[in-house]
Order: structure tokens, then sequence, then C-alpha cells
């Protein structure tokens, strides 16, 4: 028997158990950073030093940190179920969680790309996590974090929409809606399937037909396995 597609789209929510700290919580990295400074390309042009360093810091932080219980969830989630991982985060925890299927909206903190290739990416080890001022790709270009700037295409919300529209049952974890095009993916739910949202928080959405728990990513994808 065919299993179900079960389409999970995750945000910052998803990784606090974990200890990252999340851009928009009042004692989040926004208290201590601009985001014109640290998550656009403007922001790189300006000081191309203090972007690096913000990313090299937030890849320090992601070594230290583990999968919570809702990451190891859903990686055993895919012992019953078609199991597909929209991320909006750029932290490698779904992976290291044994997730197999997962797709990064915004990009990915462990890899590289150049300045002027978005596409081509260069693997960070943890052994070597930082990029630097004059680290280049072959063609002599200075590399950057891999990761979707405010104001740059999302190049993977094509195959997100692709597989939220060919899923069962749709699952929103710790994501407040607000950052589009993610947000959007909502409106690519067939009309009388599933949809289960989990937040601590009240989210405003327009959808009436949406199963609120609400609880941690951990706790939230406990008593998801056992509604499903």
């Amino acid at each position: 028997m065919e299993k179900k597609k079960l389409v999970v789209l995750t945000g910052a929510g998803m990784s606090a158990e974990s200890g990252i700290s999340t851009f928009r919580d009042s004692n989040g990295l926004w208290e201590q950073y601009r985001v014109e400074d640290v998550a656009t390309p403007e922001g790189f042009a300006r000081d191309p030093k203090l972007v690096l360093d913000f990313y090299n810091q937030r890849r320090r932080e992601l070594l230290n940190t583990k999968p919570n219980a809702g990451h190891i969830g859903l990686a055993q989630l895919e012992s019953r179920y078609d199991v597909q991982i929209i991320t909006q985060n750029i932290d490698d925890l779904h992976e290291r969680a044994g997730s197999t299927n997962v797709i990064h909206l915004h990009g990915e903190l462990m890899k590289a790309c150049s300045v002027r290739d978005l596409n081509t990416t260069y693997p960070l080890s943890p052994e070597h996590p930082d990029i630097h001022l004059g680290d280049k790709d072959p063609h002599g270009n200075q590399l950057r974090p891999f990761v979707v700037w405010f104001g740059e295409p999302v190049p993977m919300i094509e195959p997100a929409i692709r597989e939220v529209e060919d899923s069962d049952i749709f699952v929103i974890i710790g994501t407040s809606l607000n950052v589009y095009p993610a947000a959007g993916l909502l409106n690519y739910v067939r009309r009388g399937q599933p949809i289960y949202l989990i937040d601590p928080k009240e989210v405003q959405t327009y959808r009436t037909d949406i199963e609120h728990l609400q609880c941690g990513a951990s706790e939230g994808v406990k008593r998801l396995s056992e509604l499903l």
C-alpha cells in the first residue's frame, strides 16, 4: 500500500528548543543586529566582514546544538508516511535527526556560494566552518554564506509548491506565517485535506480548517504522531 504524503513546513520555532535563537523573539538576534546589515545583499556590499563574522558565529552555535525531540519525531514518521520537509531554517538539524527529504527555502548555513554564482555550493566542514574575506571560489570570486537574503529570489519555492499540491496531510510547525513566499504555501493545500498547526502562540491565518496544537515543536510532533 502506498504511503500517504505528509508535507511539513517548519520555521524558527522548530529549532528554538534546540537552543537556536530566533530573530523575532524579544531577546532574539534582531535585538543585536539590524536585518539590513546582516541579511541583505546591500549589507554584505557595505560591510562584508561584519556579515561573514555574523554567519561564522551562527555556524559555531549550530555545531554546538543537537536536534530536539521534534526533529527526531518527524524523521521517525518516515516509517509510516512519505514525509517531505520544507524548512525556512538554514540549520541542518532535520538532516541530523534523520529526515531524508528536506527542501531548504532560505539556504543552508553549512554551505558557501560565491557572490557571482548563488547556485553552486561548497560544503563547510565542522573543522573549518568559517568563511573569511579573501576566501574565493575556483573562478576567483569571494565566497559568501549560501543563505537567501531579503530582496533575493527564493529558487526552491517552485519545488516546494509542487510538494504541497501533491500532499495528503499538511503540517505547519513554528512559523508565524508572516514571511513570504513561504507563508503563501498554505494557498496550495487542497480543500478538504487535514492541516495541522503546531505553535505555542496564536497564529493569524485566513483558513478556518486548521487544527491548532498549541504547544512547542517536541510536544506538538508527539501529539501529531498520536493523532495520525
